[in-house]
C-alpha cells in the first residue's frame, strides 16, 4: 500500500521529507506559513507520518524479494 517502485526511490522520498521537517524547525525566517507548508510537503512525501513512511520501506524491500528470501 505504501510501498514504492524501488528502494532507492524510497529513500530518496524520506531524505527529502525530513531535509524539510529540519529545514521548518531551524529556519526561522520564512515564518509560520512557510514552516507550515514544508511541513505539508513532508507529510506528503512522507505518505503520512514517518511511521508510514517507514513500514512503506519494509514493504518495498519485501517486495523486491520472492519466496525463497533472495533478492529477484
Amino acid at each position: 500500500m505504501f510501498c514504492s517502485s524501488s528502494v532507492s526511490i524510497h529513500l530518496l522520498r524520506g531524505a527529502a521529507a525530513f531535509a524539510l521537517i529540519a529545514a521548518a524547525l531551524l529556519f526561522n525566517q520564512w515564518g509560520q506559513i512557510g514552516s507550515g507548508l514544508a511541513l505539508v510537503g513532508a507529510f506528503l512525501l512522507l505518505r503520512g507520518c514517518p511511521m508510514c513512511w517507514l513500514m512503506g520501506l519494509f514493504e518495498t524491500i519485501a517486495k523486491g524479494r520472492n519466496s525463497n528470501g533472495k533478492p529477484s
